[in-house]
């Protein structure tokens, strides 16, 4: 029935079983305690000698479909009485220190059956095995009760009660960092989660290697909320060693739309060759190739320095080897090649003359570089009103801010803005767009965009794609300077379906021109999804 509910529901349910023989053993114990508890006067109340069994559900992890942080899913509860606060102050005290011996009845301070587990955490009282771990020179010796991890662990019930059970008072786990299986025991005896961006991975590996699925599931949610263009591809690598293919799926997505600032991350310096290679392949690279090019390089450095080589154009290239050929080289612009990578020394002079007759001569030589340029991404454009319109007197700027707030459902990057422009005639524009979530400037750019008269809107680009994560509401600004009488937006939407993502709408207080959700500037968002 247990296994049942566990395959129905996705749920982690522990089970304690009551004695059969409260009431006799209150009897044989005419000794006298302290304690006043309940279930004292329950235990010698009337009744048959045997009780029926009764269940206690610890906890219960559902799927759910909106993802959250792990402190969501196990949100630590406050202390209602003063007991529990002096129950909180000793497992503080146990927490910083596992010689600690709790006080004289301390079972009487905890109410439920979690609490006075939850004791036993890194705790020397009754342990019957002790963990060395860590590597050599860094290594902590942490005690366990075997009945305890077995219950949190299938590995640990294997290790401690399998038929190749080995009674042994030490165990050394050399592969494990002390914080991580620290942050598991954690897990396995007080049911929380306590996750850092610092140790997650490591979390990670011990949650997997003990077979602790729900805990794995939380190290992953925590990453996925973590996500950014710093260290995708330090996740992407990681991702595929333990193979996530969720998370996979999320790094690919951020280095995608994010690509330039993945290249230029130092994280992507400490990727493994085999994950280099996958990016240098990828198709959908949302980069100029010469970014591609100087990412490639910056990572043959560090590799020289992980396998103990002299910093030489010969050995970055030796680092390299075969994916040098994966980088698109022939379909970089002629200055970036002439002034970049024909310069670097890491091409042959054979390279270097085949590669300028390829931009130059009618008959191409054949390259062994890929010469075929990348499909990168599609921008997708979500358009908020049903019609245009422009008067004598509107739209006019004189350095006021048209401003507008809107929220998605899902993850996308933001691009950039459509602008309507000049409805007397073609004109140009300056504008300065700016991007804002609860009053932090996250991405502004300054630029120029010629208008040709139209009631077309035109894009402004951010440098990089801005990644904004769901239900929560983003600014973007715009202040123009240019021909003040120009197209504006009317019969604005306070919703937009734009493939799979969903955009809501409301009006911004930074907006003194005018604009707002029925009407007025920024009529398009730009974005990746």
């Amino acid at each position: 029935m247990v296994d049942e509910k566990e395959k129905n529901m996705k749920c982690l349910t522990f089970f304690l079983m009551l004695p059969e023989t409260v009431k006799n053993r209150s009897k044989k114990s005419p000794k006298k305690t302290n304690t006043t508890s309940s279930s004292s006067s329950s235990g010698s109340g009337s009744g048959s000698s045997k009780l029926p069994p009764v269940c206690y559900e610890i906890i219960t992890l559902k799927t759910k479909k909106k993802k959250k942080m792990a402190a969501d899913i196990f949100p630590r509860k406050k202390p209602a009485s003063a007991s529990t606060t002096t129950a909180q102050q000793y497992h503080q005290q146990n927490l910083s220190n596992n010689n600690l011996i709790p006080a004289p009845n301390w079972q009487g301070l905890y109410p439920t059956i979690r609490e006075r587990n939850a004791v036993m955490f890194n705790n020397d009282l009754m342990a019957d095995v002790h963990f060395v771990v860590g590597p050599p020179g860094g290594t902590q010796r942490l005690p366990g009760h075997k009945y305890v991890l077995a219950v949190g662990s299938s590995v640990f019930h294997a290790m401690f009660y399998g038929e190749l059970a080995e009674d042994k008072d030490e165990i050394r786990i050399p592969d494990v960092e002390p914080a991580a299986f620290l942050a598991m025991l954690k897990y396995i005896y007080c049911d929380e989660i306590d996750l850092a961006a610092d140790t997650v991975l490591a979390t990670l590996y011990a949650a997997k290697k003990y077979i602790v699925p729900h805990l794995a599931r939380a190290c992953v949610n925590f990453l996925e909320t973590s996500l950014s263009a710093k260290n995708a591809c330090v996740l992407l690598s990681q991702s595929c060693l333990f193979e996530e293919p969720d998370l996979t799926q999320r790094c690919w997505e951020v280095i995608d739309a994010q690509a330039e600032l993945a290249l230029k991350s130092e994280g992507f310096c400490d990727i493994d060759f085999q994950t280099l290679e996958s990016i240098l392949r990828r198709e959908t690279l949302n980069a100029k190739e010469i970014v591609v090019f100087e990412a490639a390089l910056n990572w043959a450095e560090v590799e020289c320095q992980r396998q103990d080589l002299a910093l030489s154009i010969e050995n970055k290239r030796k680092v390299l080897g075969k994916a040098l050929y994966l980088i698109r080289i022939p379909t970089m612009a002629l200055d970036d090649f002439a002034n970049g990578a024909a310069q670097s020394g890491v091409l042959t002079l054979n390279e270097t003359n085949d590669i300028f007759l390829w931009y130059t001569a009618a008959k191409k030589p054949e390259l062994q570089f890929v010469s075929k340029a990348r499909k990168g991404l599609v921008p997708q454009r979500c358009h908020r009103f049903q019609s245009c319109a422009y008067r004598s007197n509107q739209w006019r700027y004189r350095g006021r801010c048209d401003s507008i707030q809107f929220a998605v459902d899902k993850r996308v990057f933001i691009a950039g803005f459509g602008l309507y422009g000049s409805s007397c005639g073609s004109a140009e524009y300056s504008a300065k767009i700016e991007l804002k979530r609860q009053g932090v400037v996250l991405g502004q750019n300054l630029s120029k965009y010629f208008s040709d008269g139209s009631s077309n809107t035109f894009p402004v680009w951010f440098e990089y794609p801005v990644q904004i994560e769901p239900d929560t509401f983003y600014t973007a600004s715009v202040i123009l300077d240019g021909n003040e009488l120009s197209y504006f937006g009317q019969e604005g939407m306070t919703e937009v379906q734009c493939g799979k993502v969903t955009v809501q709408f409301q009006c911004s207080s930074d907006s003194t021109n005018g604009t707002g959700v029925q009407g007025g500037q920024i009529p398009e968002l730009i974005f990746y999804a």
